[in-house]
């Protein structure tokens, strides 16, 4: 068996060969703060798509609630999506609204568009759609 200060001389020569753990940090920070970054970054992109999907759900209600009134088309209801948007829908690039699937007694209203994206390259899109009657006056 060895003597104390005999492990320690050959603890220490051992230290000094493999060169010990200086410089172990950074390495770890440097890997840490890549995965903290992407995480964060999906984070951020995650509530951008979220809040651009809203916005465009909104925009095709309101544009249905314009769409369905005594008398108005589904032009109307367009147009009030399309005033939505310009009003609100920042977060929605590139929109167009239709009117396609209405019918006599309905109003449909779609909102297409693309997310604002943080990684270059990303190309996310919303595809959003509102549905209600038309409303008409009927004899008692």
């Amino acid at each position: 068996m060895r003597s104390r200060p005999q492990a320690h001389r050959l603890k220490a020569k051992l230290r000094r060969r493999l060169g010990g753990d200086r410089g172990v940090g950074s390495v770890e920070f440097a890997v840490l703060a890549v995965v903290v970054l992407a995480l964060g970054f999906t984070i951020i992109q995650t509530g951008l798509y979220f809040h651009a999907k809203s916005v465009a759900q909104s925009a095709a209600r309101q544009g249905v609630e314009a769409g369905r009134r005594y008398n108005a088309g589904a032009g109307d209801g367009v147009a009030q999506a399309q005033t939505y948007l310009a009003r609100f829908g920042d977060s929605v690039r590139g929109a167009s609204v239709s009117s396609g699937g209405s019918t006599a007694e309905t109003v449909r209203i779609t909102v297409r568009g693309h997310v604002a994206t943080l990684v270059p390259g990303l190309s996310l899109s919303v595809a959003e759609h509102a549905d209600g009657p038309v409303e008409r006056v009927t004899a008692p």
